[in-house]
């Protein structure tokens, strides 16, 4: 069996009306990814194809994702972002839609808006490195380069703000609407030297594997299996587990050997990152565990955190959150209420300056250092140790109503 290629998290991101879902559609069709009968007729043809997931997904309905993976030469992507706010930041924060590269997306006849700023912001926070910047709707500026080396000063302003450096990003102009330089150079841009969007993703880096850092597995469930006891199953995300191996299960803080390891139904001697695994170990039953904890080396268990500090961005929240505010975060797969115990500083969303010390509260917009307690044991790690167990959504009244990771903690024990 050849390598499979390697896989990539893409998120498709920027202000609302800035043609995402457009260019989505239009890269999706022009990799082979969805046939032209799977789209509607008119303008609107595109934006169709990620309409139909985005309803989907509201309605709850498992998507069959094929929609929204394609092919490069070089990569397998998934697209995380079926564009919308709220979806954007609740799929890249649940763990394993982490994003690797981001194309932020502009219209030339609107510029940055604040959402610009705000997606490149929270693109940063969550730890995405890679940024494509594509300048959309060149047609109605009849693809004029004087406007797009302008709005391309602009945003290199912007995002050096949040410390990407520009001469390191492809800018790339395009008409997600007339599909110019999305996978071959437009005869409309004569002036424009660089890649095609498609292209582009070509020359991302893939994420190294972290099978340096310790060994962390998310609990998604516990089955028992006959003749084989109790088997939870879970995603690796960082280090490795091979049999033989003494795993601790926290905040339950059960342990024992792992006797076998599987994965699609055939035995394995390890599992690395990305392996989606089911473990028995020596000793733990099937009450003893459950979703939301998760599997270490005894030598070097996971981190079951009394309080910490979080740097986080409020996305959308009717009201005020205030010190004794209490709404559930979700980390990896645990779901813990937390309560808020102090708000340190409001920082200014697109430079990350500090604002203001102390306040009173935060609203929709503002990002902020705060100190929270998980209402019963939970896991966490600091962002700088193990940056995939430090990430966390905040859910309150049926939507993400925050976003942010974990900057400091107070070990449980």
């Amino acid at each position: 069996m050849a390598k499979a290629k390697e896989h990539m998290n893409l998120a498709f991101i920027g202000h609302v009306d800035h043609g995402k879902s457009t260019l989505v559609g239009h890269v999706l069709l022009q990799s082979g990814a969805i046939a032209e009968q799977q789209l509607s007729d008119g303008e609107n043809k595109f934006r169709f194809v990620m309409d139909k997931l985005t309803e989907e997904r509201e309605r709850g309905v498992t998507i069959d994702l094929a929609h929204a993976k394609f092919d490069t030469p070089k990569y397998e992507f998934t697209i995380v972002d079926c564009p919308g706010h709220r979806d954007f930041v609740k799929n890249m924060i649940t763990g394993a839609s982490q994003a690797d590269a981001a194309v932020l997306v502009v219209a030339i006849d609107d510029g940055i808006m604040p959402q610009t700023k705000e997606h490149a912001f929270l693109a940063r926070t969550l730890g995405i490195n890679q940024l494509i910047i594509a300048i959309n709707k060149m047609d109605l500026v009849k693809y004029d380069e004087a406007k797009f080396n302008a709005l391309k000063e602009e945003v290199s302003a912007l995002i050096k703000t949040v410390a990407y450096d520009p001469s390191k990003i492809n800018f790339i102009p395009i008409s997600a609407f007339e599909g110019d330089n999305i996978t071959k150079p437009s005869e409309n841009t004569p002036w424009y030297k660089g890649p095609s969007l498609v292209s582009a993703f070509d020359e991302f880096t893939a994420p190294e594997k972290p099978t340096k850092l310790p060994l962390r597995v998310p609990i998604q469930d516990v089955y028992s299996i006959t003749g084989v006891g109790t088997v939870p199953v879970g995603r690796v995300e960082t280090g490795i587990m091979k049999k033989a191996d003494n795993v601790i299960f926290e905040p339950a803080g059960v342990s024992g050997e792992v006797k076998s390891i599987e994965m699609h139904h055939e035995m394995l001697e390890s599992a690395e990152p990305g392996d989606n695994v089911g473990f028995n170990v020596r000793g733990v039953g099937k009450n003893d565990i459950r979703r939301g904890d998760v599997a270490g080396h005894t030598s070097n268990a996971p981190t079951v955190a009394k309080e910490f500090t979080a740097q986080i961005v409020v996305l959308q929240h009717p009201g005020v959150i205030t010190v004794g505010y209490t709404p559930v975060f979700h980390c990896h797969t645990a779901q813990v209420a937390c309560t808020f115990l102090e708000l340190q500083k409001k920082l200014d969303p697109a430079t990350g300056q500090t604002k203001e010390e102390n306040p009173d509260f935060l609203k929709t917009g503002d990002a902020a250092f705060v100190v929270v307690k998980p209402t019963k044991p939970m896991v966490i790690e600091k962002i700088k140790e193990i940056p995939h167990m430090g990430r966390f959504a905040i859910r309150d009244m049926g939507q993400t109503v925050a976003a942010g990771m974990c900057i400091d903690l107070v070990p449980a024990k």
